[in-house]
């Protein structure tokens, strides 16, 4: 039985692979998490390269089958995947179980602050704060879709109603 701590790892794994999967980051994190599992071996790691295509093949189909199913798809394939990290984790020697949850947690880390977040041609994702801030009679937006224009701000003087 692993450590709370590892099991904690491995879950983080699993959510990561499957938020990984729709994004821009895909392709670099599924190398370095085939790798990972791979642990030198290549036809171990070309196993879960194929795996991690399948998962991210059956994410993508079960997000336009609806958002019902795409969430029983998300929460099955979080599952599956830390299930294969504990596995990977407690079939290891506690040396090689150490370092290897030491590699986990960089690549976790690395992935996270890539940041994990993207957002559709013409949108606006953030993974932290965003602060937009106008002063001076000027425009200040995260998206703009169409035009704006800046004109002259009416004078003051005596009330126009």
């Amino acid at each position: 039985m692993l450590p709370e701590a590892m099991t904690a790892l491995a879950a983080a794994g699993g959510t990561a692979v499957v938020q990984a999967a729709t994004t821009d980051a895909w392709t670099g994190f599924r190398q370095r998490m085939a790798q990972w599992f791979g642990r030198g071996d290549q036809q171990r790691e070309n196993a879960e390269l194929e795996r991690l295509d399948r998962t991210a093949g059956e994410l993508e189909s079960a997000t336009s089958s609806g958002p019902a199913e795409a969430e029983r798809a998300h929460v099955r394939h979080e599952a599956g995947w830390q299930a294969r990290i504990e596995m990977l984790l407690e079939n290891l020697a506690d040396a090689e179980r150490s370092r290897a949850a030491e590699e986990l947690q960089t690549l976790l880390a690395q992935h996270t602050s890539q940041g994990g977040v993207s957002a559709g041609q013409g949108g606006l994702a953030a993974g932290g704060d965003v602060h937009i801030h106008a002063e001076g009679g000027s425009i200040a937006a995260g998206v703009l879709h169409g035009g704006a224009h800046i004109g002259h701000p009416p004078a003051t003087g005596p009330s126009r109603g």
